[in-house]
C-alpha cells in the first residue's frame, strides 16, 4: 500500500480533539483509561468490551455534549514535508478516500446523495451524541451525531495484543466504521439483538471490502489520486484484521468457551468472507446480510 505524497489532505473531514483532553466520565461500555490510553490493555478486558468496540455505539446516558476540536495543528502537520510520516495524517487522508469512495457510490447503489461524516481523533474520554466514552471501547461509528470515533493508540492493541499488525489494518478499520455510516443513511443501523448485531456488523465488513476494490481510484479532488498501490498482501492484511477480532477468536484468546449465543460482530471466519465479499465484488449491492440465509 503507498500513498501519494502530492495527495492534498483534507482535514476539515477530521476534528481533532487530542489536544482538549476530550472530557466527559462514565462511559459507553468502556472503562477508565490513564494517561497511557490503551497501551496495556490485556485482552481479556477488551473481550468483555468486544460487544461495544470497533463498530456501533447508541447507549450509554443519551446525549452527551458534543465538542469541536481546534485542527490549526493538524491543518499545518498534514500539509507540510513528510506529512506521511505522521499516524494522523495519514488516518485523515483514509477518511478522505473512503468519504471520495461513497460520494460516487452511495447514489449509485442507493437513493439519495451521500453526506458526509467526521472523524473524530481523540484521547482518553469524549463526550458524544451517544453519551460519554473513554478509548476502552475502542472505535465506533454514534448514530446520533454521525460521527466515527478513534482514539488513534487503538492500532497499538490492534498490532500487539490482537495480532493485527499491518498497515492496511488502519484503512480497515476506518472502512467499516464509515460502513456504519452508510447503513445509518440507508436507514439499516439499529440492531435490536445479537443475531441482528452480528448482521449489521458483516454488512460493514463487506462494506470496508467494496471501498477497498475500489480505493485506487479516489482521488483528492483536484484530480490527485490518493493512493498508487493497493497490494494483494495489504488486502490480507485485511483479511486478516478481520480474523483476528472475530466473536469467537476474542472468546478463546479470553481464556473461555467459544458461546455463539454471545456473538455481537460474528466469527472470525464470517468476518473474513463479507469483507472478501466486498472486495472480490466491488459491490455494496453484494453486501445484503440481511436477506435469508446470508448468515448462518
Amino acid at each position: 500500500m503507498e500513498l501519494n505524497e502530492n495527495a492534498r489532505i483534507d482535514t476539515s473531514q477530521i476534528d481533532d480533539e487530542r489536544s482538549s483532553g476530550g472530557g466527559g466520565g462514565g462511559g459507553i461500555g468502556g472503562l477508565p483509561i490513564g494517561g497511557g490510553g490503551l497501551t496495556g490493555i490485556i485482552v481479556t478486558v477488551l473481550i468483555a468490551l468486544v460487544g461495544g468496540y470497533f463498530g456501533i455505539n447508541n447507549l450509554g446516558g443519551g446525549g452527551g455534549s458534543t465538542q469541536t476540536g481546534d485542527n490549526k495543528t493538524l491543518a499545518q502537520q498534514c500539509s507540510q514535508a513528510g506529512k506521511l510520516d505522521k499516524l494522523e495524517c495519514r488516518n485523515a487522508l483514509y477518511v478522505n478516500s473512503i468519504q471520495d469512495y461513497w460520494k460516487d457510490a452511495y447514489p449509485q447503489y442507493f437513493k439519495g446523495q451521500y453526506e458526509p461524516s467526521t472523524t473524530e481523533f481523540f484521547s482518553n474520554r469524549v463526550n458524544t451524541g451517544c453519551g460519554a466514552a473513554d478509548s476502552g471501547v475502542g472505535p465506533f461509528y454514534c448514530p446520533a451525531d454521525d460521527k466515527v470515533y478513534i482514539d488513534l493508540t487503538f492500532y497499538q492493541v490492534l498490532s500487539q495484543q490482537l495480532g493485527a499488525p499491518g498497515e492496511f489494518a488502519q484503512p480497515y478499520v476506518l472502512a467499516h466504521e464509515y460502513g456504519h455510516h452508510i447503513q445509518d443513511l440507508a436507514g439499516k443501523v439499529n440492531a435490536q439483538n445479537n443475531q441482528t448485531s452480528v448482521k449489521v456488523e458483516l454488512q460493514a465488513d463487506c462494506y470496508a471490502g467494496a471501498w477497498a476494490k475500489n480505493a485506487t481510484g479516489t482521488d483528492d479532488g483536484s484530480g490527485q489520486k490518493i493512493f498508487t498501490s493497493i497490494t494483494t498482501e495489504d488486502i490480507q492484511q485485511g483479511i486478516q484484521t478481520a480474523g483476528q477480532i472475530g466473536d469467537d477468536t476474542l472468546q478463546k484468546k479470553s481464556g473461555g468457551t467459544v458461546n455463539p449465543a454471545e456473538f455481537t460482530h460474528g466469527t472470525s471466519a464470517q468476518r473474513q468472507k463479507w469483507f472478501s465479499e466486498g472486495y472480490n465484488s466491488g459491490n455494496p449491492q453484494n453486501c445484503d446480510t440481511f436477506a435469508a440465509g446470508a448468515v448462518s
